[in-house]
Formats: C-alpha cells, sequence, structure tokens
C-alpha cells in the first residue's frame, strides 16, 4: 500500500459499535470470522475488543492460566460480540486451538510466552495479531517469522504506531518532503519511573496456574501481583523497559525512515539506583546505541531522577539539519532550525465515538484509534493476501535489536551483527545466547523445526 493511501485509511473516521453491529462486511462469506484469546489480561481484552469494533468477529474461545481474568474477559466479550455468546474457556491455549480451529488468534500474553502460541497457531491454519516484543530471544523470534512463511500465515504485530494518524503525519509533513532536512541522530528514551518491589514470595493462589504461567521460562517463585502486569519487572518473563517502550519507538523510526537491521549495537547500564538486594531484576538505566552508519539511534532509559521534557516522558526526538521533530503517543512537535514556524500534532481521541473504550479500564484511549485501524490493516491483509503494515518479519528485526541491546549490555560488549548469517560476528558467547534454555519438557522452536 503506498504511503498516502495508508495514511488517508488511518484517519478515515470508524462507525460506532453500534453501528458496527448492524454492518455487513465484506468477508467473502457470510460468516464471522472465528476468533481466539490467548492471555485475557489487559491488552489482549484491549485488542481483542478493538477487533470486535472493526469487524463482527464470533470469539470462539478464551485462554489464560489465571481463571478470575478468563471469567471476567468471557462475560465482557458476551456483552461486546453480536451474538452475544460466552466463549468456551482454556487453561491450555492447545486445547483451544484444536477444539475450535479459529481462523485468527489474538496473543496477548507476557512476552515469554508469544512465541510457542504464535507459531503452533500459523501450524493450526490461524492468523495471528501477537504483541509485542514479539519474542524473549532472538531464535524465537527467527521461528515465528518461519512458521509464517511456512505455513502462508498472515502475522501482525501490535505495533499500532505505524498506524498512528498524527504520526503518520508528522512522518509525512516533515520526514518525506524534506523540511527536517537530512536526519543524522534520533534520541529514543523512558523517563519513566522504576517498579517497586514485590513483596515476598508466597504459593500462587488457588485461581492462577503459576506452573504454566512460567511455561517455558526459567522458573521463579510467585510474587504476590506479579502475574498482573508487573511481569515487566522480572527478567526471566521481559525483555524490561527496552522491549517494553524502546521497541515500540524504534519500530517507528525505522519505518519512518525505511531502516532494515543495524550494523552494530552497544549497551550499558543495569541496575543502578535499586538496593543490591532487590528483588526486580530488569535495569534501571540504560543507554543503547544502534548503529545504522550515518544515522544513529540512541535508547536513554533513566527510571530514576527528574523527568528533562515533561511533554515527552516517553518519546523520541529527531534531529535534522533543518530542524527537529518530536513524537509520541499523544504529539508530534516540529521546530525549525532557522525560518518558520513550531508546527503541533494530537493523537485522535475516539471516546466520544467509542465509549466502550473507557468502560474496560485502563484503556488507552490515545492508542485506541490506532489500534482500531492496525486491526482494519491486518484484516485487509489477509483478504487481500498481502503482508500487514508491521509484519512479523519486521516485528522480528525491532524485537530482536531490542534483545540484543539488553545482551551486550549483560556482556559488557558492543554486538556486531551479521544480518544475512542472522549471527554476532566472532562471538560465540554471545551466539550461545541467543536462544535460552527452556524449561522442563518445553521445546524452543527454531527455524528449522517448525
Amino acid at each position: 500500500m503506498k504511503r498516502r493511501t495508508f495514511l488517508k485509511a488511518g484517519v478515515a473516521p470508524l462507525a460506532s459499535l453500534a453501528a458496527l453491529r448492524g454492518r455487513v462486511f465484506a468477508s467473502g462469506n457470510d460468516a464471522p470470522l472465528r476468533v481466539g484469546l490467548i492471555g485475557s489480561g489487559w491488552y489482549g481484552k484491549t485488542d481483542l475488543f478493538h477487533l470486535i469494533q472493526v469487524e463482527p468477529v464470533e470469539v470462539v474461545g478464551l485462554c489464560d492460566v489465571d481463571q478470575r481474568l478468563l471469567e471476567e474477559a468471557a462475560e465482557l466479550v458476551a456483552q461486546r460480540q453480536v451474538s452475544g455468546k460466552r466463549p468456551p474457556l482454556y487453561g491450555d491455549y492447545r486445547r483451544l486451538l484444536a477444539d475450535q480451529k479459529p481462523d485468527i488468534v489474538v496473543v496477548g500474553t507476557p512476552d515469554h510466552w508469544h512465541c510457542l502460541p504464535t507459531v503452533d497457531a500459523c501450524k493450526a491454519g490461524a492468523d495471528v495479531y501477537v504483541q509485542k516484543p514479539i519474542s524473549w530471544d532472538v531464535v524465537e523470534g527467527q521461528a515465528m517469522v518461519a512458521a509464517a512463511r511456512k505455513y502462508n500465515r498472515t502475522v501482525q504485530v501490535g505495533f499500532q504506531r505505524r498506524s498512528t494518524a498524527h504520526l503518520l503525519e508528522a512522518r509525512d509533513r516533515f520526514i518525506l518532503n524534506g523540511k527536517l532536512g537530512k536526519i543524522g541522530f534520533i534520541d529514543i528514551h523512558s523517563y519513566y519511573g522504576s517498579p517497586g518491589e514485590f513483596p515476598p514470595t508466597q504459593p500462587p493462589p488457588d485461581h492462577l496456574d503459576w506452573d504454566m504461567f512460567v511455561g517455558p521460562a526459567c522458573w521463579r517463585d510467585y510474587h504476590p501481583g506479579i502475574e498482573a502486569r508487573r511481569w515487566r519487572a522480572a527478567r526471566e518473563f521481559s525483555n524490561g523497559q527496552t522491549g517494553d517502550l524502546c521497541v515500540h519507538l524504534l519500530d517507528a523510526v525505522r519505518y519512518f525512515l525505511d531502516l532494515g537491521w543495524p550494523s552494530q549495537i552497544a549497551a550499558s547500564g543495569g541496575i543502578l539506583m535499586r538496593r543490591p538486594d532487590t528483588n526486580v531484576n530488569v535495569h534501571d538505566t540504560q543507554t543503547a546505541l544502534f548503529d545504522y552508519g550515518d544515522v544513529q539511534i540512541v535508547w536513554t532509559q533513566r527510571n530514576w531522577g527528574k523527568n528533562p521534557d515533561p511533554d515527552y516522558p516517553w518519546g523520541a526526538t529527531l534531529y535534522g539539519d533543518k530542524g527537529t521533530l518530536k513524537i509520541s503517543v499523544w504529539s508530534y512537535d516540529f521546530i525549525p532550525l532557522r525560518d518558520g514556524t513550531p508546527v503541533r500534532g494530537e493523537a485522535i481521541d475516539e471516546r466520544d465515538k467509542f465509549p466502550e473504550d473507557v468502560e474496560h479500564k485502563p484503556t488507552e484511549w490515545f492508542a485506541a484509534a490506532a489500534t482500531r485501524q492496525h486491526m482494519r490493516d491486518f484484516l485487509d491483509a489477509r483478504r487481500e493476501g498481502r503482508l500487514p503494515v508491521a509484519d512479523i518479519a519486521d516485528g522480528h528485526i525491532s524485537s530482536a535489536c531490542c534483545i540484543l541491546a539488553n545482551l551486550s549490555m549483560e556482556l559488557g560488549r558492543g554486538l556486531r551483527w551479521d544480518s544475512e548469517a542472522h549471527r554476532v560476528i566472532d562471538d560465540d558467547e554471545a551466539n550461545a545466547l541467543l536462544a535460552r534454555k527452556y524449561r522442563g519438557d518445553w521445546v524452543h522452536p527454531t527455524p528449522e523445526n517448525v
């Protein structure tokens, strides 16, 4: 799809939920698409509800390791989908795939559970919408790309910044038309605060299958609340803010500037400000360089001290020889270097059109319109037989770059990347860490064994 055509589609107004429920979609047949959700927590439900808003799908199964979350999600789905049916519930995603054979699977699990359900869904003949980062380690991402291609599946990654109207507007107005000039340096940053420590370990509650939650990851004992979005503070399950926040904006600027793999990645940092005996084991400080030769991208994470830019606590700044462009999920600001007037743009707020967005709190209102457009692109791509705007291969590049940044930080040295061989150049120790050992009987997928 041409960039300007996509921008036009991205800012087109969407119908209300009430109108959608009476709308006939050109799906190729009269039957609604059968959808399964794996991971029914915060963002899993959010993604599913935005899909329901743009297509009258039938949710045929929900899966989660937390029975209370499952029950809550089932009631909400019954209220929101066209049929009003309460979908079947599963504690093991493999049962959902086997019993229901969905057309589409939404994967909204913690990061360490993105790979296996995506690969297995592709094998089962489903198209997949998977959250970012796509994988915990690099080889998982390779396997996911290989599965999508082998089984000819459409796999869209939740990089909805590629479908965010105000960011696409900023790209077209200031990057593509040259008003920013030659771009040599990009700063991506997060100055959000550090997560608090976990309570002491204790036996998991009866409604939570903790063994299945940990799954293929390295074992970690249960802390109260760790399963409810706080798993990002556990290295066993996530890549920290690098895999959560850096990855979004790194992917966006790669898309805007048409960048592929960097030639080198180097990072430093660690746990610098927490107590030495903290039970939060993700870094609170990091500086990472993604070296693209004539474009240098730097990620700065500082979860302590004062935020130097209150309007952009999480954002990216693109420095050109004709001006500066600041972008975030909420806004953009273009500041010309010499003559000209500064320009500001804001995120689309559709809460008046979609009041249900705030009924399931805490939906990110600033991302809702973009996610709806991202879902539309996903549906159109599978119908048209084309790659979606955030195809799994691009999702792999952005995710792996952030994973490699953490690996560089942990090894204490820069990594030179061979994108053809998919290996770190002259570094056997680093290459041995591109895939972690899976726990127990779980088998780590590779491009060869999917």
